[in-house]
């Protein structure tokens, strides 16, 4: 029989496997990340995973280990996934209003309703002056978002959104100054009479890999 040190280890290797730990939804696995670290790190590590706690925002995920060029890679236990165009543009915007929310000295969780998220894409979706277009494609792209784990419906308040802190794992500064350049560029060409072809382009290129936050890589 297992003892009670070993049943906490193994409960939070299968709460990291399963995705993102948060402190406050999920205080017996942070309590044994804080106590019990090193067998949980070391269970990874056998398996090409970093176990990445962050004491101040209050999170822990798993990540892959650079590959060694001197050793046989591993097969990836949690695989990258490619974002389209309009979930990886939510997912930079998120980022901008999380940063503006905790500049601006708010205290607690950013919470988004549908509305504002339509407000905040519509001025980079093609067909913009098609309304039931434009909120059939947030509506998707929300629930995507939703999926990866960047954003988590609210109880009691429907269309509203909490933006998970999680996201600032995901895209860094330097992914958010270089999306920045595109949109400004992209918003030049919609001022220009140009909108609809630039969308269309950005469109048509893949996004960059992300590593879903649900998946925990």
């Amino acid at each position: 029989m297992r003892n009670a040190e070993e049943y906490t280890v193994g409960a939070a290797i299968i709460r990291l496997m399963r995705g993102v730990v948060y402190r406050e939804t999920d205080e017996d696995s942070w309590l044994a990340l804080q106590h019990q670290g090193a067998p949980i790190r070391d269970h990874f590590a056998t398996i090409g995973l970093d176990v990445v706690v962050d004491d101040t925002e209050g999170y822990a995920y798993l990540r892959s280990v650079a590959d060694n060029e001197e050793e046989q890679p591993l097969p990836r236990l949690v695989m990258r996934r490619s974002l389209t165009y309009n979930v990886s543009l939510l997912l930079v915007l998120l980022r901008k209003r999380l940063v503006e929310f905790e500049t601006s000295g708010s205290e607690g969780k950013l919470v988004l309703g549908r509305d504002q998220i339509v407000t905040m894409l519509r001025l980079f979706l093609a067909d913009s002056t098609n309304e039931a277009r434009v909120i059939d494609t947030v509506d998707t792209t929300i629930r995507r978002a939703a999926e990866l784990g960047f954003l988590r419906p609210l109880r009691g308040q429907p269309d509203h959104w909490e933006v998970r802190r999680i996201l600032k794992a995901y895209v860094d500064a330097q992914t958010m100054s270089d999306f920045a350049a595109k949109l400004a560029d992209y918003a030049q060409s919609g001022s220009n009479g140009q909108r609809s072809n630039g969308s269309d382009a950005a469109r048509s290129r893949p996004a960059e890999p992300v590593e879903g936050g649900e998946s925990g890589d």
